[in-house]
């Protein structure tokens, strides 16, 4: 890894395990940890291959793998990627650099769900959606959400898509579609190759 992410950088100690119980008492509450997959699974044919990138806990590549398709994650926190493995089997989980991605396959469509290119080094966010681009077929797509306050401007993430050789094609304020708007503080933006 050329350089740590802020995953692993700007936080405290203990946070992975931290975030992992989170979710995994989200998830015993009856919380809905599916809205990102929902939208995603609308976007695919039936059967469909499909990259998770920054996959965290594994959450939705497990209601994507449950809707019959087949999901590799893929995230830089070995603690993320082994509670995946534990809590949500059947999908391929590996850990991995997204700026260092280079998995030899393609998919359908990815998805960078729960503030992904927030958590990314500084300065890899083009060569992250370059890379997870590269993964996709010619008319599939990637989906990104994040907090637009952040360390990520709406703007910047704009520059970054084009450099990266993607286009926004849609954008939304939250993964349920709700219409985008200059004062929304989440940015779901559906994204696709300029060519």
């Amino acid at each position: 890894m050329a350089k740590p992410t802020r995953w692993l950088s700007e936080t405290k100690e203990g946070h992975s395990q931290w975030y992992i119980e989170r979710f995994r008492k989200l998830a015993a509450d009856g919380a809905d940890l599916a809205g990102e997959a929902r939208l995603v699974d609308a976007m695919l044919p039936r059967g469909a291959r499909v990259l998770d990138a920054g996959c965290g806990t594994g959450r939705i590549s497990a209601a994507l793998h449950e809707r019959g398709h087949t999901v590799v994650g893929v995230d830089v926190d070995p603690e993320l990627i082994e509670a995946a493995r534990t809590d949500y089997p059947g999908p391929r989980y590996l850990v991995g650099d997204l700026s260092e991605l280079d998995l030899g396959e393609t998919f359908d469509g990815a998805v960078l769900a729960g503030n992904v290119l927030v958590f990314v080094a500084s300065g890899t966010e083009t060569e992250v959606l370059r890379r997870v681009g590269a993964h996709v077929v010619p008319d599939g797509f990637v989906v990104a959400g994040f907090h637009v306050n952040r360390h990520l401007a709406l703007a910047d993430f704009d520059r970054y898509v084009a450099d990266a050789g993607l286009r926004v094609e849609h954008r939304f304020a939250t993964w349920d579609l709700r219409a985008w708007h200059d004062d929304a503080d989440f940015a779901v933006s559906v994204l696709r190759h300029t060519s």
